[in-house]
């Protein structure tokens, strides 16, 4: 029989309460820590003061592949696949940290974050399923989200040639194109 660790139990609390105040749902809680549903739920309230969210997590890749979305995913994935090439982070801990960076640069330009920590996490359990992946811009060399069938030689990402909607409002959320 198992006997079980005090220490490995409070590193578990620890990462659900990191991931709790980043706003992550209770399906990746669950799914990346070994604690049970009823303590995690009971961790959630104390912490958020309030029950978690309810309902399915987004499943679709095409989200990660429209216009923002897409820069926001592609520059959080890059630090992230950075992050697991040069230390060893678990990988749930290597999210957060890319995460926590992804809002510091987006911060730092004074744009608004459309990931979320749930978002984050789901677009790399895509990447490692290969349901999507990164893909080198033919102009700028930069690294993009994409699907995997993507024609590398003639792909161009979404700065190098913005869609023609693209910058016609700053309120909205668009980047003034010069």
């Amino acid at each position: 029989m198992a006997t079980k660790s005090i220490v490995n139990e409070s590193r578990q609390i620890e990462r659900a309460i990191t991931l709790i105040q980043m706003g992550a749902r209770l399906q990746v809680l669950e799914s990346e820590t070994t604690l049970s549903y009823e303590r995690l739920l009971r961790l959630y309230k104390e912490v958020a003061g309030r029950s978690p969210s309810k309902g399915q997590l987004p499943f679709s890749t095409d989200w990660f592949l429209t216009w923002q979305p897409n820069i926001h995913a592609s520059l959080f994935l890059n630090t992230y696949e950075y992050l697991t090439k040069v230390s060893a982070l678990d990988d749930i801990d290597a999210v957060v940290k890319a995460f926590k960076l992804y809002l510091e640069q987006i911060a730092s330009c004074d744009v608004q974050p459309l990931l979320s920590i749930t978002r984050a996490w789901r677009l790399v359990k895509f990447v490692n399923n290969n349901m999507l992946t990164m893909t080198r811009c033919s102009k700028c060399g930069g690294h993009f989200v994409t699907e995997p069938y993507e024609n590398a030689r003639h792909f161009v990402c979404g700065l190098c040639e913005p869609p023609a909607r693209a910058g016609k409002s700053a309120l909205a959320g668009g980047i003034m194109v010069h």
